[in-house]
């Protein structure tokens, strides 16, 4: 084996060690980039690094980033969730498991919004789980419906997992929001579909409102409040991905439409102030300059690995695979499954998928479908203990009674329930593909 390949493994190898070790995994991947870098290539990497980088920070479509957090930040500091749930519970509360759905619906509609997964799962547990296990919710099922509900974020446009992978894969944001539509519908609607299956076979498990409570308010009044409270962000959600599905906009255009949008929406609810204002600023220059720190340190990481002949090392690997580019995929998908018990998904997505995509580039795999399938691969990783970012925001909020294996048993059967969903979409490609091709992108 030639020296480079075995700087190149030992490269991988270091950057999971460090990574065992708890180092930041940006610093973690600055490290090992630039240290076996230099032991192959000496200065000349650190001449190639600041062209790399450049082309980082001057990539306009990585602009939409800090507009779509400060667009979520701003829904979310104006307490939009609360109003939320409040109306969807109660137009759902008399049907068996109708919180739960209720629960399903709103996180339909932040992730589409806000897309801040801690936010709106740390909004939801503190509004509905004290609530739910108050009605007799089953503990466990409670938890795993705000966690599931909490991510659908991620795969929902506007996503930063879809606008990273556009970069990745070179493809339009446009297309790549077009093609996670319907299968983002399609796992909120295998969560529904199980909450109302357990409420025929176990109806113990999720009860229904009582009478009582459905009389506090009357539908008159929750007919006015669903007006006011449903249709300002889902005419704010239509106006910003229609546009750029439309290809009326650019991703950063309609980003900072969206963004004063938010504002809008929030002045309109009589919320906006100076510390809400200060807060989102803080909150979307915290989230984005981490985001780009770790984009940024990627570049040596990457320049190294490829400079090296990792991407052969890649190659060769996938060639002893039997079955052909069907479990090429199958193998990609279950690396990033298991990245995610213990890294996050923008370090998976700038590490596992630019590693194998010139295998699949060269068997003509659609990049469009392929990107649906990570998408809902990567939003696994929030749930999967021991390190699933969802399970610690929850058990940040849990009220006493409600242990750690509580989340992690109750997150499990909507684990099995992405997996249901990453499998339709892979045997039913037209599930990611026609929205895009009907559209015309």
């Amino acid at each position: 084996m030639p020296a480079s390949e075995i700087l190149a493994i030992l490269m991988l190898v270091s950057f999971f060690v460090l990574l065992i070790a708890g180092i930041p995994v940006a610093l973690t991947l600055a490290t090992a980039g630039l240290v076996f870098g230099y032991l192959g290539f000496g200065s000349l990497l650190f001449n190639l690094l600041p062209s790399r980088i450049f082309g980082v920070v001057t990539n306009s479509t990585l602009l939409a980033i800090p507009l779509f957090v400060f667009m979520g930040m701003m829904l979310e500091k104006s307490k939009l969730a609360e109003d939320l749930m409040d109306v969807i519970g109660h137009l759902a509360g008399s049907l068996r498991g109708g919180l739960g759905i209720g629960i399903v619906l709103v996180g339909v509609l932040l992730g589409a919004t806000t897309g801040i997964v801690g936010a709106t799962i740390v909004t939801l547990g503190l509004l509905t789980l004290p609530g739910m296990l108050r009605r007799g919710y089953d503990k466990r099922l409670a938890c795993g419906v705000i966690c599931a509900s909490g991510t659908l974020g991620q795969i929902i446009p506007p996503s930063l997992i879809l606008i990273l992978l556009a970069d990745i894969l070179n493809e339009s944001v446009g297309t790549l929001f077009a093609a996670a539509m319907v299968p983002g519908l399609l796992l909120a609607a295998i969560y529904v579909i199980y909450i109302l299956v357990l409420g025929i076979i176990r109806p113990d498990m999720v009860p229904a409102f009582s009478q009582e409570e459905r009389d506090l308010i009357s539908k008159k009044e929750l007919l006015t409040k669903s007006f006011k409270v449903v249709a300002p962000p889902v005419a704010l959600v239509g106006a910003v991905l229609g546009s750029i599905i439309a290809g009326i906009a650019a991703p950063s255009e309609a980003a900072s439409m969206g963004a004063l949008g938010a504002i809008v929406v929030t002045a309109i609810g009589g919320r906006l102030n100076w510390s809400v204002v200060r807060e989102t600023a803080q909150a979307t220059t915290k989230i984005t300059a981490m985001m780009m720190f770790i984009l940024i340190c990627a570049q040596a990481f990457a320049l190294a690995f490829r400079g090296l002949q990792g991407e052969k090392i890649v190659h060769d690997l996938f060639a002893f695979l039997p079955g052909g580019v069907n479990s090429d995929i199958w193998f990609l998908m279950l690396i990033i499954f298991i990245l995610g018990f213990f890294i996050e998904w923008i370090e998976i997505s700038y590490i596992a998928v630019p590693l194998f995509l010139p295998v699949f580039i060269q068997a003509n795999v659609d990049l469009v479908w392929l990107a649906a399938l990570i998408c809902i691969n990567l939003q696994t990783s929030f749930l999967t203990p021991p390190f699933g970012w969802a399970l610690f925001f929850l058990r940040g909020v849990t009220p006493p009674e409600v242990t750690t294996g509580d989340i992690y048993r109750g997150v499990i059967p909507f684990i099995i329930m992405q997996f249901v969903a990453l499998v339709l979409v892979f045997q039913f490609p037209a599930l990611a593909t026609w929205l895009p091709k009907a559209i015309g992108w």
